[in-house]
């Protein structure tokens, strides 16, 4: 069977528009988080969160729409289409579906006149696939599909999209979602005492809890036959993939359910080896104790004894349901250049016995597989691993 690879990625992060800033971002160990300039909820209190930087133009689609299909342009040209296939599937992943617009504004001109309504439900619905697909790419009425798996979303999307293709359901796919800082997310996450006060430090002995970001991610997918025919990148398989629903549980980070995700996913790939984690790591107290837990076990199981782990969320914040795109990309970037990138924020890390947690880029010499992880409430768990061909 032919690997399913990962032919172009495109983001929009706090750090700005595109794979390389973000990318650059990470190496540098930078972090985005600061006191908002635009956000403002009912219950923020000026803690740090990692805003875009860029904004859409005046008029322009809902900001959530507007993140999606930058990321999404990016994406498709990185791949090098001018257009999808027929038959090509849109994962579209987020919170909920985009409602109707026309009855969104007929119910607003009754609620709110001011337009206020349509405005927050912009922020917090969708984004909406017909906006997204404005990119100036795309075919003229592709599949599309809505995933809602919590802060796993995008990785269970990849996990998705990975069985179509093999199945041959579809000739290639797209996982595309955002996220933007609104009042009912912000509002979830302090509800449970997840938002921290000061900056994210995933992994970090003092870390205090989550930091919110917004942004946009998108991931092109499709047979590595396929793609080297086109002359795109075919280097990236999804080799592993494993997305379970532990529901007994409602705690997003379960050291047990996690280190079973990460045997499947690896079990599933077939590798001998595991050279790097990205991470979910949040900078909860329980969620990255319970997620080193799992690492040190499964790191002991592969006789790894300096097993590299790095998370992005000290940089651009958690993404919530799109954080699997930036972590996907920084993996991948990681076995193209062989530098796992530092973890943002990480002063005094946890000690550890056979984990190495980055405070600069380590050199990675000859890695080809890394292991993405992806948690979220309701007991969504996703992993998966990527092998460098």
């Amino acid at each position: 069977m032919s690997d399913i690879v990962i032919s172009g990625l495109g983001l929009v992060t706090p750090f700005g528009r595109g794979v390389e800033p973000y990318w650059q971002g990470l190496l540098g160990g930078r972090s985005a988080l600061r006191a908002a300039r635009r956000f403002t909820a009912p219950l923020y209190r000026g803690e740090p969160v990692g805003e875009v930087p860029w904004e859409p133009a005046p008029g322009d689609v809902p900001r959530k729409s507007a993140y999606a299909r930058a990321a999404y342009g990016e994406a498709l040209r990185a791949a090098g289409l001018a257009e999808l296939p027929d038959g090509a599937v849109v994962l579209v992943v987020g919170q909920a579906q985009a409602q109707d617009r026309s009855r969104a504004q007929d119910r607003s001109r009754a609620q709110a006149p001011d337009g206020r309504l349509v405005a927050e439900e912009g922020e917090f619905l969708g984004p909406e696939p017909a906006d997204v697909l404005r990119s100036g790419a795309g075919s003229a009425s592709p599949r599309v599909l809505h995933l809602s798996h919590a802060c796993a979303s995008a990785v269970f999307a990849v996990g998705y999209a990975r069985e179509l293709l093999r199945a041959g359901a579809a000739p290639l796919a797209v996982v595309v979602g955002s996220s933007v800082l609104n009042r009912y997310e912000y509002a979830s996450m302090d509800v449970v005492r997840a938002v921290g006060r000061t900056a994210a430090r995933p992994f970090d002995a003092g870390r205090a809890g989550i930091s919110l970001g917004e942004g946009g991610g998108a991931l092109v997918l499709e047979d590595a036959e396929r793609a080297r025919a086109r002359g795109a990148s075919a280097d990236i398989a999804v080799a592993g993939a494993a997305c379970r629903v532990s529901g007994f549980k409602s705690a997003a980070s379960d050291a047990s359910q996690v280190a079973r995700c990460m045997r499947d996913a690896l079990a599933d790939a077939a590798v001998d080896r595991l050279d790097h984690v990205h991470a979910h790591a949040t900078g909860t107290g329980q969620g990255d104790a319970a997620e080193l837990t799992a690492l040190e076990a499964v790191a002991a199981e592969r006789g790894a004894p300096a097993l590299p782990v790095s998370s992005h969320k000290g940089a651009i914040g958690h993404l919530l349901h799109i954080s699997g795109a930036p972590a996907i990309a920084a993996a991948a970037l990681t076995l193209r250049t062989g530098i796992a990138p530092p973890t943002a924020g990480l002063l005094a890390p946890e000690p550890t016995e056979r984990l190495v947690l980055p405070t600069a880029p380590l050199e990675l010499a000859g890695a080809r597989t890394a292991a993405v992880n992806s948690f979220g409430f309701g007991g969504n768990n996703a992993s998966l691993v990527l092998l460098r061909r």
